[in-house]
């Protein structure tokens, strides 16, 4: 991410995640929000589900369990972002090679970036989106991101993990666009 090593681009981004969290209003964590469906509480659950399940079937690394999200939304954050960069910190495990599901192989530190990091960038949006917070995401990140995924449009439609893009103003900014990329409605 923009000229960002991965740990650095994961360390900045996980923290503007964690800020949002940690400024939800306690009574706001079971508003909706994106994707339909979920709320606020589902937001973090998912980031905090997905990837330990995916680091331990596709590595074998087991990330230190946090609190629930039920319980703890912050807790459970802030213990996998510290597991995650942990990983990231360390050139062992961040260099080494794996055979990732679907991604192929490559040094895990850029896997990570990409999929990991990215879904938080993006779901940092929903988070605030749900809590009424601030819902500005860094642009350099937007177009950066915007421009990689255009090209795979049907390859990450047909995944399964984004909706039917959304249509907006061709000189909509660059947040606007991307979030209708991914199939949001901002």
């Amino acid at each position: 991410m923009i000229g960002l090593s991965p740990a650095e681009a994961h360390r900045r981004v996980a923290g503007e995640f964690a800020s949002t969290v940690d400024a939800v209003d306690p009574t706001a964590w079971e508003q909706p929000a994106p994707p339909a469906g979920w709320n606020a509480r589902d937001v973090v659950r998912h980031l905090t589900d997905w990837l330990p399940a995916f680091l331990a079937g596709a590595t074998g690394i087991e990330l230190t369990p946090g609190p629930s999200v039920d319980d703890d939304p912050s807790g459970a954050w802030q213990t996998q972002t510290a597991s995650v960069q942990a990983l990231l910190d360390d050139p062992a495990t961040a260099d080494r090679v794996y055979d990732l599901p679907h991604i192929g192989s490559m040094p895990l530190a850029r896997a990570l970036d990409m999929i990991y990091t990215s879904d938080v960038f993006m779901h940092r949006w929903d988070l605030a989106r749900a809590t009424g917070l601030d819902e500005t995401l860094d642009p350099e990140i937007c177009a950066e991101m915007l421009a990689g995924m255009e090209p795979l449009d049907d390859v990450l439609r047909s995944s399964g993990q984004y909706g039917p893009r959304v249509a907006v103003a061709e000189d909509a900014d660059v947040q606007t666009k991307l979030l209708a990329f991914i199939g949001r409605t901002p």
